[in-house]
């Protein structure tokens, strides 16, 4: 009688984790420490890792590879995450994993009924009564809409101007220089959308994505005081 060959068990694969304890505690201490450089040692050797792969998880699992220019809107969305990893507070009874996780699906989420609306507006001008078709491409007079821009920017440089008043660390006045730059050269930018933006003020400052996240802050709150009371 032919003996039967033991079965060999099959060794469990184990999942590759990228989010793990040491990230959870990396964000942490991150969090609650205000040393800028140990929180940039923080970020760029655990957590912008971590984020990234989050980022590219999430896509995957829920599909929204289908959403055009998905590269672009990856980058913007752990450029996004960057600006927002100050505020976890781990007393709201969320591991970080969870909360991020959440936030990334949300912020698609978000891109994707964005995506649906702007489709859902789109005209078939062809099948439109001839009436309704001059009525709707008749070209208007953007002279008082012109103006108004105008007038708004010229407002806003002589508010950029002002700000140099304000007590900047050596990494803010950086960026608010950079910032005058751009906005006294706008020809000079040759793609505007906030992926390029952050790549010129890169260039500009030679501070990284992190750094010039986190010295745009008190220039944005002052932005949208400016833009509050202007509109």
């Amino acid at each position: 009688m032919e003996q039967q060959k033991p079965k060999r068990k099959r060794r469990k694969r184990t999942k590759r984790l990228y989010f793990t304890k040491v990230h959870e505690e990396a964000i942490l201490e991150y969090c609650s420490v205000n040393d800028y450089h140990r929180k940039n040692e923080l970020y760029e050797t655990l957590i912008q890792g971590a984020f990234h792969e989050l980022v590219e998880k999430i896509v995957a699992t829920y599909k929204f590879h289908t959403l055009p220019n998905i590269e672009e809107l990856k980058s913007d969305c752990k450029i996004w995450l960057t600006t927002i990893l100050q505020k976890y507070d781990k007393d709201r009874g969320s591991k970080a994993f969870s909360y991020f996780s959440v936030i990334t699906k949300n912020w698609f989420i978000h891109k994707v009924k964005k995506h649906n609306k702007a489709k859902a507006r789109e005209i078939d001008y062809e099948d439109l009564p001839k009436a309704v078709e001059q009525e709707h491409l008749i070209s208007e007079n953007k002279y008082i809409e012109n103006r108004e821009d105008q007038e708004f920017w010229m407002a806003f440089w002589q508010e950029l101007e002002s700000w140099s008043n304000l007590r900047m660390n050596e990494q803010e006045e950086k960026v608010y220089k950079a910032v005058k730059i751009l906005m006294a050269n706008p020809e000079d930018i040759e793609i505007f959308n906030k992926k390029a933006i952050y790549l010129y003020l890169r260039e500009l400052t030679g501070l990284n994505t992190k750094q010039v996240v986190s010295s745009l802050t008190k220039l944005r709150n002052k932005y949208k005081v400016f833009k509050r009371n202007t509109l």
